[in-house]
């Protein structure tokens, strides 16, 4: 089955948020895309019953501080979950590549540290309109997709 739309899932598939506390990071750069999968990951989150206290948000500069963010959170907070909310948009140089895959292998990395799920909710693509499709447009919201994976992960990890 060929998903087109990252908001569209089966509500009585998503374990009930109540119990946990997740923390969701989201980059401050490109805010047009990354503010927008915010809100869809936050509005899920309530939709799934996480209590509002139990909602931890917090802004990094850029997407390659979620690594360094999400590794925080887990040491300091209760946090059952990290959904790490970014966008990397290809540009003329190699930069694009260097920081998806320090992202991708750090959060990893933080995950399998602290034995707790890191969400990898970062739009890497080559357009911006690209990013704007999978934010809230037609493609559906990534911040949406994150938060429901981060709900199932928590259920899994209990």
């Amino acid at each position: 089955m060929k998903k087109n739309n990252l908001s569209d899932y089966d509500p009585a598939t998503v374990p009930c948020g109540q119990p946990y506390t997740i923390a969701v990071v989201a980059a401050e750069w490109n805010p047009d895309v990354t503010d927008a999968m915010l809100r869809g990951a936050v509005e899920t989150l309530r939709q799934h019953g996480v209590e509002e206290d139990n909602i931890i948000v917090r802004r990094v500069p850029g997407t390659y501080e979620l690594t360094t963010a999400a590794d925080h959170i887990l040491t300091r907070t209760g946090a059952n979950a990290v959904i790490c909310i970014g966008c990397v948009i290809q540009g003329e140089t190699r930069h694009f590549e260097f920081i998806c895959q320090a992202v991708s292998q750090g959060l990893t990395h933080v995950s399998l540290k602290h034995g707790r799920p890191v969400i990898f909710s970062v739009l890497t693509t080559d357009t911006m309109q690209q990013a704007l499709d999978r934010a809230g447009g037609h493609h559906g919201n990534k911040g949406v997709e994150g938060a429901v994976t981060a709900l199932k992960m928590c259920a899994l990890c209990e």
